[in-house]
């Protein structure tokens, strides 16, 4: 890895959502959620550009009249990732730092750490991020969970509560939620775009297991503060605006 690594932040922003159809463009605190977590994405200080990858021109625009940088997508690409790969495809990066959408209050220092835990670890070919667990997250399906190793290595993501305890509720020492955050070597995400959806990950409906499948290393930046989580629901917009219209 060069020793000034050019890193570059891309946030996939799909205009069609199943569960919250247009939610980017819904309204934070007087402004489309899209903006936020662009402006939040700036203040990550291992990053030099951040870019939006969007399939609609509304959102491209929101991003322009800021003066960010959006880039138009093909809006029949499988995914948030293949978004992203197709969006730095003629540009210069070694480091893609793929920032979901609708985590508009993602802590900076999270992202950062994170980071630097993949430019630190030159054996591994990506990194995310975990929180520890809450009691009512831990039988929820829509939250992912992961275990790792103990030297935080990803082992497996699943809806399903991981890892199950024969004596216990949930085992708080080791049960994680997963964070949607991921640090990828720009030779490992034209990897992961090229191969095939793998069997767990189509099983799971979860994508990051395809690397783990095809043998990859993903390492684990584990978190106390994650911020307030993303936003999938009409309910978690609600609670998010709460967050951010509380003193």
């Amino acid at each position: 890895m060069p020793e000034n690594a050019h890193i570059i932040a891309v946030i996939p922003a799909r205009f069609a959502s199943t569960r919250f159809p247009g939610k980017m463009l819904a309204d934070l605190a007087g402004e489309p959620l899209v903006l936020r977590t662009w402006r939040n994405t700036l203040l990550c200080k291992t990053v030099e550009r951040v870019i939006v990858a969007t399939d609609d021109e509304r959102i491209a625009s929101i991003i322009h009249e800021a003066g960010g940088e959006a880039v138009m997508t093909d809006p029949e690409l499988p995914s948030g990732t293949d978004r992203i790969n197709q969006a730095i495809s003629e540009l210069e990066a070694d480091i893609v730092v793929n920032v979901q959408g609708d985590e508009p209050m993602l802590p900076a220092e999270l992202v950062d750490n994170t980071v630097a835990l993949l430019l630190n670890n030159p054996e591994a070919d990506a990194a995310t991020a975990a929180t520890p667990l809450r009691v009512e997250e831990y039988t929820d399906p829509n939250v992912v969970k992961i275990t790792c190793t103990e030297q935080n290595k990803a082992l497996y993501f699943s809806r399903a509560p991981i890892p199950y305890s024969r004596d216990s509720e949930m085992p708080e020492d080791l049960a994680l939620r997963h964070i949607g955050l991921y640090v990828y070597r720009r030779n490992t995400l034209t990897r992961f775009c090229s191969l095939p959806p793998s069997p767990l990950e189509e099983c799971e409906r979860l994508e990051q297991l395809r690397l783990l499948e095809d043998g990859g290393t993903m390492l684990v930046h584990i978190a106390q503060n994650a911020g307030p989580g993303g936003i999938d629901t009409p309910t978690d917009l609600e609670r998010v605006r709460q967050v951010l219209t509380t003193p």
